[in-house]
């Protein structure tokens, strides 16, 4: 018991340490992101890789076995699972479901061509490097090998993309419309082909059954019974003006229990809090719970996701030029099949120019989405670390272009004309 007590303490003293590392790394490179006119989620994302090994344990190496010992990451793992669940609802909590039915075609089409082209050049690249056992596990299969590079490389940073449309007051037109319905349905679907992947990969057909019926019945029953179920919080919070403690502590033990349903049947528990969210009522209700729940999960308990992605990327072992090559193969590949892939499926649904190249832009950003679909991978031996650091390097780059391209192509049009705000406004936002 004294030993068990002792670890206990040991192990909850480094932890305060990490996080007190973790927190200050993430300011100083996200205000620096911010200064370059990136958002604050870029900053922490290679503040991530910064702390890992392939900056801090290169350069001192002992300070980063002290910091980062394998069995001192368990408590930041939990925690960045906590954060990734509370962010995700707040995201669906931000999320207007009513919005898609005015544009649903032109989401659809977008949508779908944002899956289907780099779901194509992803199963090409697979077909090609799955026998490469620096990149695949040995016993892996190929179909199983398609189905992950076309899942990874179709998803969509959908967090951020929300966070670029909030700040520049395009939530709640058509364009903002059109790229939050294709970006999630996007992200929905990768992940499905994801469960397919995960539940092969473990040899039980039923488990990708399970998966995906009880992810389907999940979002059913969220959106059909518990969304009327809940409008009784919501009224209570118009009533009283506020969101009651008792009514915060039932919201988040509700995200918690989700959540854990989420992972249970195997669709992961960022998709049951977000469902959540998408479920919850709007106006005080929404936002009340979002000032409060926000500023501490994306400060505190987010951070610690992106700086344990850090530690599984190694970007060393892109060492060769044959990785080299495969890691430029696969961002061509990325911007390609997303962002062309999405700007013309826009145009030919009579989208304008310029709003076709905006929507390309920001559904080519993988960000936070990405990250999470690459650790699950890993973790279940899917890929080895050389292609999980070739992909956090796309990631990371695609994420990198979507803001300056955005502008480019768009805002700044916009700003000229009047209809955007100034660049740079800090506008309170969740985003990733």
């Amino acid at each position: 018991m004294h030993l068990l007590a002792t670890t206990n303490h040991e192990s909850a003293t480094l932890f305060l340490l990490q996080a007190a590392v973790i927190l200050l790394a993430c300011r100083v490179v996200g205000f620096a992101a911010r200064w370059l006119g990136q958002p604050q989620v870029v900053g922490e994302m290679i503040a991530g890789v910064v702390l890992g090994p392939s900056l801090l344990g290169a350069v001192a190496p002992g300070a980063f076995s002290a910091l980062f010992p394998p069995e001192g990451m368990r408590l930041v793992y939990v925690v960045a699972q906590v954060g990734l669940s509370l962010y995700m609802f707040l995201i669906g909590l931000e999320f207007n479901i009513g919005l898609i039915a005015g544009r649903w075609r032109s989401a659809a089409a977008v949508s779908i061509s944002g899956i289907a082209a780099p779901f194509l050049l992803g199963g090409v690249m697979a077909l090609a490097l799955y026998r490469n056992e620096a990149l695949f596990a040995p016993q892996i299969r190929v179909w199983e090998a398609v189905l992950f590079m076309g899942a990874a490389m179709s998803i969509t940073a959908f967090p951020m993309l929300a966070r670029i449309l909030y700040e520049r007051g395009l939530s709640g037109t058509p364009l903002g419309t059109l790229a939050l319905a294709a970006g999630s349905s996007d992200d929905a679907a990768a992940w499905c082909l994801l469960a397919i992947v995960l539940a092969s990969f473990g040899g039980s057909a039923g488990a990708a059954a399970l998966t995906i019926g009880g992810g389907v019945a999940y979002a059913v029953v969220c959106i059909a019974a518990a969304r009327p179920a809940l409008r009784g919080l919501g009224l209570r919070a118009e009533r009283d003006g506020d969101v009651r403690a008792w009514m915060l502590a039932l919201v988040l033990a509700m995200v918690m229990l989700v959540s854990w349903f989420a992972d249970a049947i195997g669709i992961y528990s960022v998709f049951g809090a977000f469902i959540l969210g998408v479920a919850m009522p709007r106006g005080v209700f929404a936002d009340r719970v979002t000032r409060y729940v926000e500023p501490l999960t994306t400060t505190l308990l987010l951070p610690m996701f992106f700086v344990y992605s850090g530690l599984n990327t190694r970007i060393g072992l892109v060492d060769t030029p044959a990785m080299w090559g495969v890691a430029a193969l696969v961002l061509v590949m990325a911007c390609a099949g997303k962002g062309l892939a999405c700007w013309g499926a826009a145009r030919l649904c009579g989208v304008p120019g310029r709003e076709a190249m905006a929507i390309g832009a920001l559904m080519n950003a993988r960000g936070l989405m990405e990250l999470i679909l690459l650790n699950i991978a890993y973790e279940r031996g899917l890929i080895t670390q050389g292609l999980f650091s070739v992909m956090v390097i796309m990631a990371i780059v695609t994420t990198l272009m979507a803001t300056p391209v955005f502008e480019l192509v768009y805002g700044r049009h916009q700003r000229k004309s009047g209809r955007l705000p100034a660049a740079g406004v800090d506008v309170p936002a969740i985003g990733g």
